[in-house]
């Protein structure tokens, strides 16, 4: 079997990347973090000028942008995409920037782009509904929103930023109301997809969950 695509979409701090790098670690498969590419794009137009509303502008540059996923690693015009990513800037300004359709429309196409004939875990927030809703395995994780606010902030104290528990949770349901209520590819389940709370339960026992369902599908 030369493709095998599983994606795995959700909320922040539902435990997509977690989940996703040990899903494709276990099955030998490549893994592809989408919420990076979206990171790193936004930091690039912001650090650019160029706002989230100037469609015109935006489409100019993003046409002659480029990705590459060599060696486990995701490159932005040739330039490694580093932890410049995962500061709190970059999930506000990833989340604004997502909402236009003109970002969205350039990121899909690259990121059906890095997937195609490869045996891929992809992780985002439309992954099965919009990226690749043929998908041969589709997952959507979710917990709690105290719970996955509480992952994050844990995640940023690790990393050295200095923000309090009560601002990641406000940031949290702000991006779960624009992720869900945005006219372009809202965040939503799949029609098909497995559906997996993950409050309470460890990484390891998702990844586990979902690597067997993935061999069982293989095997049809």
């Amino acid at each position: 079997m030369e493709k095998f695509h599983i994606a795995i979409d959700g909320p922040a701090g539902s435990g997509k990347t977690t989940v996703a790098k040990l899903v494709a670690e276990r099955l030998g498969f490549g893994y592809l973090d989408t919420g990076a590419m979206y990171r790193a794009v936004a930091l690039f137009l912001h650090e650019k000028g160029i706002k989230e509303n100037e469609d015109g502008k935006i489409d100019e540059v993003l046409k002659k942008v480029s990705f590459d996923y060599k060696d486990g690693r995701l490159y932005l015009n040739g330039k490694i995409v580093g932890d410049e990513i995962r500061s709190a800037e970059a999930a506000v300004l990833a989340s604004k920037y997502a909402a236009n359709p003109v970002v969205r429309k350039h990121l899909s196409r690259l990121q059906r782009e890095i997937a195609d004939d490869r045996k891929m875990v992809v992780e985002g927030r439309d992954i099965g509904t919009v990226v690749l809703p043929e998908a041969d395995l589709k997952v959507f994780l979710t917990a709690s929103v105290e719970e996955r606010a509480r992952r994050r902030w844990k995640e940023l104290k690790e990393k050295g930023d200095n923000v309090s528990y009560d601002e990641v949770l406000k940031q949290v349901k702000e991006r779960d109301e624009r992720d869900s209520k945005r006219k372009v590819a809202p965040l939503k389940p799949a029609e098909n997809a497995v559906v997996i709370d993950t409050t309470g339960i460890s990484p390891d026992e998702v990844a586990n969950k979902i690597v067997k369902i993935a061999v069982e599908r293989m095997r049809e």
